[in-house]
């Protein structure tokens, strides 16, 4: 088998996450690393043992052993580096979102479709095993019609007014924080698995932090802070920490949405219920390996992730016998595989099974209205031109 040589552009918290899982691929081989500087990428290079590193992303582009590029950068980097990737004549896995607006997003889509390059956006909470098993269920209608789906995405690393990140900044990040951030990969992953679209959004964001303080030394994502009162400067906040999002699916059911970065003792909790005219569904993130059945007249149940048990669309995502648990490093691994099967093959083909660029302008479609929507305090209707389920 011939060895895929990849690059890795971005050396924070998420470009390392993506090397990982990709050395637990065969045929794959992490050559290289482009960081902010020649400094910061030799190091994080040299940690993470990746041969080649570059400070400057297009040197990396240049190098011709490279045949995937995956842009693991603060969001304001996606749509220029993702461009000029494809023009560099790359496969591009791009951390979501695609790019800060559904226009730039349009772009991409068009310039990835023309390139015959596979063209993948990082929604991995579809690859955990039981969503394959709960997108079955659904297909073959054993929950029946679906009347309502409830969720969250909840995290508390920016509770206090001293925790801090670029994603604070709309320049680097966005006009919207903790919706695009997570509650994009719920809503990403809902329509996935019901075969819905959200038709209709009525959001209302809440700033709990108006004024928090920004460290005046790097912190990296996640990282916890020992920093002092005079290492900090106080600056404003624009973007919401905390939102409720109503939605009208197309066939008349309905949902709500709650997300939150300022929820203590939630790390990174998904959750959704998915209730049908049969049966109702549940799952949560931090407990990944079991999937809650509510039924009316007989006893619920409590399936647990085993290749014997689920589906077979559930089993191809399985690596290890049931009991053996797998969790969110696995989930890139399973999505990068069907990537990397895709540019083995030549590139683009007509079915992908994984996440496309189209997959990434429908977030920021959702974003957007959603964004308007409480601007507005209104129903908006979402865009029906973006992606495929």
């Amino acid at each position: 088998m011939k060895s895929i040589k990849a690059g890795i552009v971005g050396a924070g918290f998420i470009g390392p996450a993506h090397a990982e899982a990709l050395r637990r691929l065969p045929g794959i081989e992490v050559a290289a690393l482009a960081g902010s500087s020649d400094q910061q990428a030799a190091a994080k290079a040299e940690a993470l043992g990746i041969p080649k590193a570059y400070g400057d992303y297009r040197r990396l582009l240049a190098d011709r052993e490279i045949e995937v590029v995956h842009v693991c950068t603060p969001n304001h980097l996606h749509y220029p580096q993702t461009k000029d990737a494809l023009a560099a004549g790359k496969h591009v896995v791009c951390e979501k979102p695609l790019a800060m607006t559904a226009g730039e997003a349009r772009e991409l889509v068009e310039l990835g479709e023309a390139s015959g390059k596979a063209c993948a956006v990082h929604f991995n909470i579809r690859y955990y095993p039981l969503m394959a098993h709960v997108r079955a269920m659904i297909r073959e209608g054993e929950l029946g019609r679906i009347y309502s789906v409830r969720g969250t995405y909840l995290q508390d690393w920016l509770f206090y007014d001293t925790d801090y990140n670029w994603r604070l900044e709309p320049q680097f990040s966005g006009e919207s924080r903790a919706v695009a951030d997570v509650g994009s990969h719920w809503m990403d992953l809902i329509e996935y698995l019901t075969g819905l679209r959200i038709g209709e959004v009525n959001a209302d964001f809440m700033i709990c932090h108006r004024e928090r303080k920004k460290p005046l030394k790097p912190v990296e994502t996640y990282a916890g802070k020992l920093l002092a009162p005079e290492d900090y400067a106080s600056v404003p906040i624009h973007t919401e920490d905390y939102a409720t999002v109503m939605l009208r699916f197309g066939g008349g059911a309905r949902g709500v949405l709650t997300v939150s970065q300022v929820t203590a003792g939630r790390k990174n909790r998904l959750y959704f219920e998915i209730d049908g005219s049969k049966k109702s569904v549940a799952w949560e993130s931090e407990l990944p390996n079991q999937l809650w059945v509510g039924r009316r007249d007989a006893a619920n149940e409590l399936l647990l992730r085993d290749p014997s048990l689920v589906h077979a669309d559930s089993r191809q995502l399985i690596s290890f016998p049931g009991g053996h648990n797998e969790g969110f490093p696995d989930t890139s691994k399973q999505l990068f595989k069907q990537v990397y099967a895709a540019v083995r093959a030549g590139g683009r083909d007509s079915d992908p099974k994984y996440p496309t660029f189209r997959d990434g302008l429908r977030e920021l479609e959702l974003c957007e209205a959603i964004v308007q929507s409480n601007k507005k305090s209104a129903w908006i209707q979402v865009p029906e031109q973006g992606g495929r389920v």
